[in-house]
Order: structure tokens, then sequence, then C-alpha cells
């Protein structure tokens, strides 16, 4: 067992045992498998993950709406269960006595802690790690890229790795993604190309946006991945809806959202665990709970445990992983996804990790926190490097191989970049097509207006967009 220190100040409790947090609150709120042995809920003589639901009642058959259970107690029949009365005087208090538990399965030095978690063969387990290395590959030179004025825009991943791959493993390729915009892992998973990356940050001909959208705005039909949008949060009703949908077409397959600690606090996302938790949507909210929402720290976001906490207010089974662990990450969201399909029902995971890079290349995070926290954790608690101390007493690793992937997947990022920036732009006409069947008049109008102003002017113009 270890401790966490987190941004608010309180220690969180580091635990081998995986286990969710029960849709409604009741004596034995902790639910937990052991993936090697039957199902069981600790404490109680139930199926494992048994969904608990308040007994309804019809409105026409309550003649009498209060009763008797014994001598000492009465009930409630209210609409949606029946409530115990009670003499005592009691508030629910506003914190639990001690902070939920965070699942995981390797410690700083990359040893397993417990046996409890979903077996990873060694080809899924060498994807996920070459995958890792190839985003911080693509992170670190996309980003010097912006740097050098050759892309407009970047936003790493950076400390988030596990998060990224780790879940992206545990899913099927029928899960559609609902991504906020530090996913990109997800979608190279996925099978989406270096120079399809590429392609998307320089704008250029072969982008799939056509050069309409800000870079790393991903998107791709052809992985189940919806395209990035920047407005915060949006994606989870979205996400409910699909969810919904699938249900009533009865697919085996579920949604994944994520969203980060700062979404948490917008309207949308309440509406969508609410939206979920009553549609029985087959959805899984993932939170990347990395401590700020941008310059934010939780702290000035909300006084809850975290986000994990606001799954059980909306009856929704939660659990909180350590997201710099990706077998931790690997099995909740497996374990996540089962209970999803099978059971048609919602699930919240809270991955608790540290943005180690800026939020953007439009932003400087050494002005809301210290530098020296920042490179604490990108050497002590790098996902990567626990992930790869793992497979290499494994025995699926060594360094001359480990030196050979990180010196091609390098050549890879840097020839796309090149190949990238030689294309030509998308077309002006691309600007007015994908919205209407037949173009209105006042936009006919205006890409006429835009071609004379490009021939009249082109000094002023960028000389690879076909006029």
């Amino acid at each position: 067992m270890a401790l966490l220190l987190s941004k608010s100040r309180k220690l969180i409790c580091l635990k081998p045992k995986i286990g969710f947090l029960s849709s409604v609150y009741h004596n034995h709120t902790l639910i937990s498998p052991n993936l090697r042995t039957p199902f069981r809920i600790l404490g109680l003589n139930q199926p494992h993950f048994a969904y608990f639901r308040f007994g309804s009642t019809k409105a026409q058959t309550q003649l009498n709406p209060m009763h008797s259970i014994d001598n000492d107690s009465q009930v409630l029949d209210f609409p949606g269960g029946e409530v115990k009365f009670t003499s005592h005087l009691n508030f629910i208090p506003e914190t639990r006595e001690e902070r939920v538990h965070c699942y995981r399965v390797l410690d700083d030095d990359g040893y397993p802690i417990t046996n409890d978690f979903a077996q990873i063969e060694k080809e899924v387990a060498l994807k996920i790690y070459t995958d890792m290395v190839t985003l911080q590959t693509m992170d670190t030179i996309f980003y010097e890229a912006q740097r050098q004025g050759r892309i407009s825009f970047y936003l790493t991943t950076v400390g988030e790795e596990a998060i990224n791959i780790a879940s992206a493993a545990a899913l099927k390729t029928d899960d559609f993604i609902f991504p906020q915009y530090r996913e990109s892992g997800v979608l190279l998973w996925r099978g989406f190309t270096i120079q399809e990356f590429a392609n998307q940050l320089f704008g250029n001909k072969n982008d799939y946006g056509k050069g309409r959208q800000m870079p790393i705005h991903y998107g791709s039909n052809k992985h189940n991945y919806i395209t990035v949008a920047s407005t915060v949060a949006t994606q989870l009703p979205h996400a409910v809806g699909a969810a919904y949908a699938l249900k009533m077409d009865a697919k085996n397959a579920c949604t994944i959202v994520y969203f980060g600690d700062g979404g948490s606090s917008t309207g949308d996302f309440h509406a969508a665990l609410n939206f979920a938790a009553v549609l029985d949507a087959p959805v899984i909210f993932f939170c990347r709970n990395n401590g700020f929402a941008i310059s934010t720290p939780v702290s000035d976001q909300f006084r809850s445990d975290g986000v994990v906490t606001k799954g059980q207010g909306y009856g929704i089974r939660s659990i909180r992983v350590d997201g710099n662990d990706a077998l931790a990450v690997f099995t909740a969201v497996h374990e996540a996804r089962k209970m999803a399909v099978n059971e048609r029902k919602p699930i919240l995971v809270e991955a608790l990790t540290y943005r180690a890079g800026h939020h953007s290349t439009s932003d400087d995070s050494t002005k809301y926190r210290p530098a020296k926290e920042i490179e604490w954790w990108r050497r002590e608690r790098d996902p990567v490097s626990r992930f790869k101390k793992w497979i290499e007493r494994e025995g699926w690793l060594n360094p001359q191989v480990e030196s050979d992937l990180r010196s091609n997947i390098r050549k890879q990022v840097l020839q796309a970049i090149q190949v990238a920036e030689k294309q030509e732009k998308p077309p002006i006409k691309d600007i007015f097509t994908d919205v209407y069947d037949v173009s209105p008049a006042n936009l006919q109008e205006q890409e006429v207006s835009i071609r004379e102003t490009v021939r009249k002017h082109p000094q002023d113009y960028p000389t690879d967009v076909p006029v």
C-alpha cells in the first residue's frame, strides 16, 4: 500500500484491490472482483457486480403511502422506492472520513503489488509500450515544430500516455470514442498513422477535415473516433446519446467519453451523468483528473473528493485508478467495458494523473505551479518508464530493441513532417462545401468574391492554396 499526495494536500491511498463504488449508498459500498476466481461482493452473499436499484412503485396502487416494517419504524412508499423513517437528526457529511482509494497494480518501480489484474499477452504489452513511446516522440517533435512556426498550435499528452494507450487497448474496435483533446494516443492505438496525424496538423489536402479544423482536432470515421471539439465537455451528452442508440440497436458495444477534471465543473457533465443513469446507457465516463483545468487547480473547482464520488450521486458505479499505471488503467477499463456492455449500465472511471507538460503551446504552466513539481512528476512518476520496467522484467524488451524502436519512430515522425509540409493546402472551394446540399446564393456570392480578391492581391495569400 502506498500514499499519493494530491494537489489539495490530502493523502489518497493507493490500493492493489480493484473496487468499484456501488451506484447507490448502502452498508457495503465497495464492490471488488477477484479476476482469477468467481466474482463476489465483499461482505455480501450476492452475485458480483449486482446492480442495486430502488424498487419502483405505481401511484395508482399507493392506497396506504405509509406502513410499518416493524414496531420501531415506518416507511414512506414514495415514487422511486420506499424510504425508511428515522427519529435521528442526521445530516449526510459533506465528505467521507477517508478519501476513496486508488486502484493500482504496478508500484513506482514497476513491480506488481497484486495478482488481481487483467492478464495481457506479450504482443499486446509490446504494442502498448510501442504506442506510448510513439506518442512521446510525436509530442516532442510536433511541439518543436510549433515552436519553429511550422504549425500554428499543438497540445501534448506528457504524463498521460498510460491513460491514452492502456484505456484504448481495453476497448473493442466497435466501441465509439468521444475524445476531449488530449487523447491522440487512443486514435494512434486504433491505427491512425503518424502521417495522418501530420497531415491534420499541417492542414494539407490529405487532412480529413480539409483544413477546416484547428490542429489536434483529429477525427476518424474509419476508427469510430468522433472529431475533437475544443468546447469543454460538450462531448459528454453526445456520448450518452450515442450509447443509448447502441443499446436500442442491441449492439455489443459501448461508448467511452474522455474529459478532464475541469470538464466535471460544467453543466454538461451533470446532465450527461443523469441522462446516462436514468436511461441505463452503456457509456464509460473517463475522467483524466490531472490536477488542473488549464491553470485552475482542483482545489478551486470543487470540495468533493475528486470526481469519483460524483458518480454515486447519480446512481453510477465508479472507480478511482492510478492513471500513471498502464496495467491498472487497462484492468479498470477492461472491467468497466464488460459491465457497460453486458449490463447496459454507465460506469465512471477517475484516473489520477498529472499533466507533466504545459496545457498547450499557448500556455506556460510554470506561472501557476512550481517547475520543480513538474520535473518531479516527469522523473518519478513517468508512466512509460514504469511500464517499461515491468515488460523488461517479463523478458519482453531489451536495451537494443528499445534503442532501435526509439530511433525508428523518430525517423518516421520527421519524415511525416517533411511529407505533410510539402503537400498543397485544400482548395478554396472546400471552405463552402459539406454543409448544404445546394449552396445558398449568399455563399455562392462569397465564394466568387474571395476568388476575385485572391486573384487581385496574390501577394497577400499563400501560394499553396489552389484557387
